[in-house]
């Protein structure tokens, strides 16, 4: 018997993630959470009452928020390899963009000296600029997204951002990025800001996210 979805109750999370709670007979005694194309699922026992519902609804919910903050703060091993990389970018493209973007190549690259990440629809690839190694976990996954979103849509249109609605962090990954470009660009950080437009070998590229513009 397949298990039923339960959309009456327009739930959401901390941070305004849609919320669905799906019901299934096959499940007895136990409840699990988890990420779907940008939707919180909280799976439950058909058997469950409206009560035990709740509870475990909001149980459940924490356990995410608790997950994310950690990885926001940079908890946990990060993707130093570029085979680690591919396979964190394979994660996020599952959880935000429904695997519906599969790179054929990640790594990370030193002479990407005027952007923080880029991507070939082309041939699939995506590369992400060393200097983005001692940022925040959260940042980094920002331009993976974003990278991983123009491998679907090549250029900064309305199309390309509903894509990158789902991630919660984004607008102030945004921000973030956006203050360490002004910082560069002042030499109030270490590091080469270079020029916010590519260079003449690299305006092939469709997937470049500059320092200072198109975020």
């Amino acid at each position: 018997m397949p298990g039923k979805r339960d959309t009456r109750t327009p739930l959401t999370t901390h941070d305004g993630a849609p919320v669905e709670v799906r019901r299934s007979a096959r499940r007895r005694r136990t409840v699990a959470a988890f990420w779907e194309n940008g939707t919180a699922v909280v799976a439950i026992p058909a058997h469950f009452s409206r009560a035990q519902e709740a509870d475990w609804v909001h149980r459940m919910l924490e356990k995410l928020r608790t997950q994310g903050e950690k990885r926001s703060s940079g908890a946990g091993r990060r993707p130093a390899s570029d085979t680690a990389l591919a396979a964190h970018a394979s994660q996020l493209s599952a959880r935000y963009l429904g695997g519906r973007s599969a790179p054929t190549s990640v790594r990370w690259v030193s002479n990407q000296n005027s952007r923080w990440g880029s991507a070939t629809p082309s041939d699939g690839s995506i590369r992400l600029s060393d200097k983005l190694r001692p940022m925040p976990q959260w940042v980094i996954d920002y331009v993976l997204l974003h990278e991983l979103a123009h491998l679907l849509v090549a250029g900064h249109n309305a199309a390309f951002w509903k894509l990158l609605e789902a991630y919660p962090e984004t607008e102030r990954a945004k921000a973030f990025l956006e203050g360490v470009s002004f910082a560069m660009s002042r030499g109030l950080a270490s590091g080469d800001a270079g020029q916010a437009g590519p260079g003449p070998t690299e305006e092939a590229d469709a997937g470049r996210l500059p320092f200072d513009v198109g975020l």
